[in-house]
């Protein structure tokens, strides 16, 4: 079928950490020169949406419209404030996440907060873990933006938002709701940005856990490419096999799919 939106993981897909994939950009550029619409959905909080627009122009040679980047941070706001528990919040995570937050009206809370929200933070320490945990313990509510354990970089697989959300769910023995990627949340939330149905969209992504299982799991076509975290040796064995696997996006088709 001709898909009429596609929704596209970042990191591991258009491009690896700090280094570029040719591939990814083109496919970008290739959607653009069709009008196809896109939008690009990516679990990273470390940057505002602003910055990553930045990041693709400077580092990697994609100029995309803002309202095409959705993150598991805006995600995050919009379900904070459907909840509507309070304003107060305690955060583990970077300036993209904290200032989106603060942004939409909450406030830092160290001792009560309403909410305790974890995502992908570089210079967490045990006294942010402490902090986390007793807010928990207190009752607020635990919210992880995204369960990636990984993040494929040029280094190589670091630990990601998942492995510190493990940490404080196995201190705290408390289940936190998770927004990002393969939660329905994120995912509902961008197909009604992108304006296209279900039926007639395709999630792209490198990593099967999250990428291809939110397409799987909120019945999304599928495409995984193998340049990121999902080795081509474990496509055989995948519980459920994604709709399309390419090596590289440059293999693609747009109009024979």
């Amino acid at each position: 079928m001709t898909y009429k939106g596609y929704l596209i993981d970042l990191d591991g897909t258009i491009y690896k950490g700090s280094d570029r994939i040719p591939a990814g950009e083109q496919f970008i550029r290739d959607l653009q020169a069709r009008e196809i619409r896109y939008m690009l959905v990516t679990n990273n909080t470390t940057r505002t949406p602003e910055q990553v627009q930045a990041m693709l122009r400077d580092k990697f040679e994609i100029e995309t419209p803002l309202e095409t980047v959705y993150t598991a941070t805006l995600a995050t706001v919009d379900y904070m404030k459907d909840a509507n528990l309070g304003n107060t919040v305690y955060i583990i995570g970077e300036e993209g996440l904290k200032s989106a937050i603060y942004e939409a009206g909450f406030v830092e809370d160290t001792e009560n907060p309403a909410f305790v929200v974890v995502g992908l933070d570089w210079s967490v320490d045990y006294e942010k873990f402490v902090t986390a945990t007793l807010a928990i313990q207190k009752g607020a509510h635990f919210i992880g933006t995204n369960p990636d354990l990984n993040i494929p970089t040029e280094r190589g697989l670091l630990p990601g938002a998942g492995s510190l959300i493990a940490l404080l769910e196995a201190a705290t023995r408390v289940k936190p709701a998770i927004i990002g990627k393969p939660e329905a949340i994120i995912m509902d939330k961008a197909l009604a940005r992108l304006g296209v149905d279900k039926a007639e969209a395709i999630m792209v992504g490198d990593n099967y856990l999250t990428d291809i299982m939110a397409g799987i799991q909120n019945g999304i076509d599928t495409l995984l490419v193998l340049t990121g975290f999902t080795a081509k040796e474990d496509v055989p064995t995948l519980p459920i096999a994604p709709t399309h696997v390419l090596e590289s996006l440059a293999e693609w088709s747009f109009d024979e799919n």
